[in-house]
This record gives structure tokens, sequence and C-alpha cells, in this order.
């Protein structure tokens, strides 16, 4: 038996196909490289048909150590993964002293060989960054993250921090002390919970 949920994703997934192709036709900024702590970015570059120019595809690592990375982008970039075992029924790796997670990934060669290769593609000159409120995330957290020196950078929190700048509400969470899977559909619209935020006009400018 079809329950109501299937049939819902699949009108949003059909509707969805309409709404990416909308996105795809104002996008007029081509190949960036977005880094993020979740799927979130995979999800977005894959919505406009954008390479992977970023390692941060299908992966996560928790909020502290996004924002390790971020301190120190170049340096990471000329780290070698060394994989460890966990009782996690995914890769699990070490960059020198992050963690991350590549739950999306079947082996510890595949999870290799797309972060060596989508490493190489970021270019610094065309950098988006985002992170949510998630995994670990603390208030010291999104100050720090608030305080770094990127340009288009931002963070989904499940509630309003009008004193940070980078800061970008999604209601629906407020309960949650942070926001749930944003890649999620709302509603019967093939609108995700990440759509309250315009990617496009933000990768443009």
């Amino acid at each position: 038996m079809v329950s109501r949920k299937q049939v819902t994703d699949k009108i949003n997934s059909y509707l969805r196909q309409g709404l990416n192709t909308q996105n795809r036709k104002r996008l007029k900024a081509q190949n960036p490289t977005l880094l993020s702590s979740n799927c979130i970015g995979g999800f977005v570059l894959h919505d406009l048909n954008q390479k992977f120019n970023s390692p941060f595809i299908n992966l996560y690592l928790t909020a502290k150590d996004f924002i390790q990375y971020l301190k120190h982008i170049e340096y990471y970039q000329h780290q070698s993964l060394q994989f460890i075992t966990t009782e996690k029924r995914y890769p699990v790796a070490k960059l020198n002293d992050l963690t991350i997670h590549f739950m999306h990934y079947h082996s510890e060669q595949e999870a290799k060989q797309k972060w060596e290769i989508r490493t190489k593609r970021m270019n610094l000159e065309n950098l988006f960054v985002v992170m949510t409120d998630r995994d670990g995330c603390t208030y010291q957290d999104l100050i720090e993250f608030d305080n770094l020196p990127f340009n288009h950078k931002i963070v989904f929190t499940h509630q309003h921090y009008p004193e940070l700048k980078s800061a970008f509400y999604i209601a629906g969470f407020e309960q949650n002390g942070m926001v749930g899977d944003l890649f999620e559909y709302t509603g019967l619209s093939g609108k995700r919970y990440y759509d309250h935020f315009d990617f496009v006009d933000w990768f443009n400018r």
C-alpha cells in the first residue's frame, strides 16, 4: 500500500523539476565553490546543475571542525585523509585534527577519491560558505562563524539572531533547539526548507 508521504513526495518531486528549471535560468554566476558543513551544499549544486567544486558533498562534520577548516583552508587543502575505525556504517576519516563523516559513501576508496578530486577544483576567489546550527553547534560557534572574513557566508538557524549578520532564520524548528533536515519538502509546493533562502540571488551577487 502506498503511503500518503510517498504520494506527496512524488508530487513534490515533480513540482521540484519545474522550480529547478526556473532557478537554473535565473543563475548567471557559474561554477561557485560552495563549502557546506552538511548535505545542503550538494543538494543546492545539484538543483542548479553545477559542478561539485568542493569536497564538502554528501558528508558532514561538526560546527567546530567546520569552522576550524574555514580558518585554515589552504592548510587543510594540503592534508591527507586518514580513515579510522568506528561503529558507523559509513567511512569516517581524520583530516589532521578534524573528523569527517562520509555518510553517503560506500567505501573509503570512493570517499578518498571524491575528496581529492573536488579539493583540487576549489576556487577560493569564487567562494561561498553555508552552515547550520546543528551537529553540536553552540552560540559561541555562531559568533565565530559570523566573524570569519568571508564575503559570502550564511548560517541557517532555528531562531532569530539579529545581532549576527550571517544568521538566516528558518521557521518551523523553534522547539527543536536546532534546524532540522532542511532538504525536506515543506507542504505541497516542490519547495524544501532551504528554499526560504534565495541561493540563486546569493550566487549572482
